[in-house]
């Protein structure tokens, strides 16, 4: 399908050079849709041309928009606003386009480019539940995978799991001292929940240890000399808090030397790890089959924490890395202006960065993406400048197309969650709640309540998760953000289910058009468009340049709030405009047509968010 942005982009610079003799870049020609407020398909900008024109910003508008109408066999008019030349297209123009659109298998879909694109999502640790800030993690990563799909990428979806380290040793710790050899099974409780109970448990325990400590001699010594340090006075502030688990906490000790078992293979030790990460991964595989999203490639820290030794070690022969006295290993990015960062400790063992170095090598050995996000809450921006500048200074071939997808923290509307203290959102719990919100604003409607109580649990499961999804993408992923489970299932605003309907309301008129026997499939030649019809194609045109620009921002919010403006102009459409009372048949086949491409491209936008849409509302 041929492109009119760069058409008028071409033949404005042809008209350029032309009238002014200026030889001008035809992708430098600013050209997008004119503003709903003026009249027009399309906006070129024509301050950059006025110099060489030396004329003002209105007569040179005029004098390349009567060339540029001669010249472009689409064009039927122009209008200029100040430095602003608006173009309208024929009508004849939008209707081709409708049929070609309508009968495109997959309007948006782009053909395979043979590039390879890596999408790191979720990474969950195995001591607790998925929760509400890991929803938004992996709608973000699994819609960014989509969409690149569309874009024509092939996509490896991939998630790294932190299944070893000291907060590990502790939900261990806590079932081993405190478990009394439930299981899951026994206590009719989801795997990731029932350890995630003694990983909370755990920091019960630990704070009531803390608080007697503070009545020993050893204690009330060291919190005297805090205070005259002018520490806060409350006792179990997290200034002292990690000195204590270290140095003084018998609980503490446990877990450090639970730990120190793991790592040197203890039989017993591995064989409960095993048995409580089974336990979680068996819950988080419900957790993605409910969110509808998979994994090609599964990596987990245990196999790979000690894989970027070599490379750290490769690159400190070749001066990319300096050894202190110590033996510690350390890069110098003070020219990145981000100071000097260890990457292996003194006594040889690796820090978090060192995993990462071997495993962005080790995924380029497996794979060849020579683009590759990562989806990470923007907590660890810091930590990828690091990494991808390490990266860089190691010469891997991939380092330029690294990217860090850094979202926003996510809150609801009574405030922060705080996973240790157990008051962390589940991401089970809250999906449950969203449904049974949708299930309470479709009961009020009583449109659903004739069909069997299957099909009213399957709707009513599509709305709600279609309202979580959608409330969770259509924030651009940098900015925080406040979920509202009750918001999110409302039919006013930009929500899913406000897009939801639309599409419903389509299938309808498709179903009542196949009952009348109208001949959907004619081509219709002349029209006159009107306004509501023209909007609702203007906007169903930018559709594939839109997934363009979301995949090469790793941004589902474009998707989404495009989504919202084509339902929001499809209401209109069908408020203002009658369908099968209208004036001759050619008009009602053409509104037919433009209601079934409208629903076909809200299908699949929403399903680039992995929003599947209800047979009814």
């Amino acid at each position: 399908m041929n492109d009119i942005i760069s058409d008028i982009q071409k033949k404005t610079a042809e008209v350029v050079h032309s009238l002014y003799g200026v030889a001008v870049d035809p992708e430098a020609v600013i050209c997008s849709a004119t503003r709903k407020e003026f009249e027009g398909d399309y906006t070129v900008m024509i301050f950059p041309f006025v110099k060489s024109a030396k004329k003002s910003p209105p007569q040179t508008a005029a004098e390349i928009g009567e060339r540029l109408i001669t010249g472009l066999p689409d064009a039927a008019s122009f209008s200029v606003i100040q430095g602003f030349l608006n173009i309208t297209l024929k009508d004849a123009f939008w209707v081709r386009f409708l049929y070609k659109a309508l009968k495109t298998p997959v309007y948006g879909q782009e053909r395979p480019n043979g590039e390879k694109v890596m999408i790191e999502f979720s990474s969950p640790n195995t001591n607790k539940p998925l929760h509400l800030g890991h929803i938004r993690n992996i709608l973000l990563g699994w819609s960014c995978a989509k969409i690149l799909e569309a874009a024509g990428y092939e996509v490896i979806k991939t998630k790294v799991v932190n299944d070893r380290g000291i907060a590990i040793c502790k939900s261990m710790l806590a079932w081993k001292l405190f478990g009394s050899g439930k299981t899951p099974v026994s206590e009719h409780i989801k795997g990731d929940h029932f350890v995630g109970d003694y990983y909370v448990m755990f920091e019960q325990k630990f704070q009531t240890e803390y608080k007697e400590w503070q009545k020993t001699n050893i204690g009330a010594g060291v919190f005297e000399h805090k205070k005259n340090k002018e520490l806060p006075e409350d006792p179990f502030f997290k200034e002292y808090k990690n000195t204590y688990f270290n140095e003084y906490s018998l609980l503490g000790a446990q877990a450090r030397e639970l730990l120190l078992k793991w790592e040197a293979g203890e039989p017993e030790t591995l064989g409960l790890w095993k048995t409580m990460n089974g336990w979680v991964y068996e819950g988080f595989d419900k957790t993605y089959e409910a969110l509808g999203v998979s994994f090609d490639h599964k990596y987990y820290e245990s196999d790979t924490y000690s894989l970027g030794k070599n490379l750290i070690m490769d690159g400190l022969k070749r001066g990319v890395f300096y050894q202190k006295p110590d033996q510690s290993v350390w890069i110098d990015l003070t020219a990145e202006k981000l100071d000097h960062k260890v990457v292996l400790r003194s006594d040889g063992t690796s820090v978090y960065i060192t995993q990462d170095i071997g495993m962005a090598h080790l995924r380029d050995e497996q794979y060849g993406a020579k683009r590759v996000a990562y989806v990470v809450a923007d907590e660890q921006n810091y930590h990828f400048q690091v990494l991808f500048a390490i990266l860089k200074r190691l010469g891997e071939p991939y380092a330029d197309g690294l990217f860090h997808l850094s979202y926003g923290m996510v809150e609801l509307p009574s405030g922060k969650m705080k996973s240790r203290e157990g008051t962390v959102v589940d991401a089970d719990d809250l999906m449950e709640e969203v449904i049974a919100e949708a299930g309470e604003e479709t009961k009020s409607r009583g449109e659903i309540e004739s069909l069997s109580e299957e099909r009213r649990a399957a709707i009513t499961r599509n709305i709600g998760m279609g309202a979580l999804k959608y409330q969770m993408i259509k924030v651009t992923p940098q900015k925080k953000m406040v979920f509202d489970p009750k918001e999110s299932v409302a039919l006013q605003g930009n929500t899913g289910p406000y897009i939801q309907y639309p599409f419903v309301r389509i299938r309808g008129v498709v179903q009542q058009a196949a009952k009348d026997g109208l001949d959907v499939d004619k081509e219709i030649v002349d029209y006159a468009l009107q306004k509501q019809e023209r909007d609702l194609l203007q906007l169903i045109y930018q559709y594939p340049k839109l997934i363009e620009e979301a995949a090469a921002a790793y941004d589902p919010s474009i998707i989404a709030n495009f989504c919202y403006e084509l339902a929001k102009s499809y209401n209109k459409f069908w408020h203002d405009l009658s369908i099968f009372n209208a004036e001759t048949t050619d008009a009602r086949i053409f509104r037919l047509q433009l209601s079934q491409t409208t629903g076909k491209v809200l299908e699949h936008g929403m399903g680039l968010l992995g929003i599947d849409m209800p047979e009814k509302m």
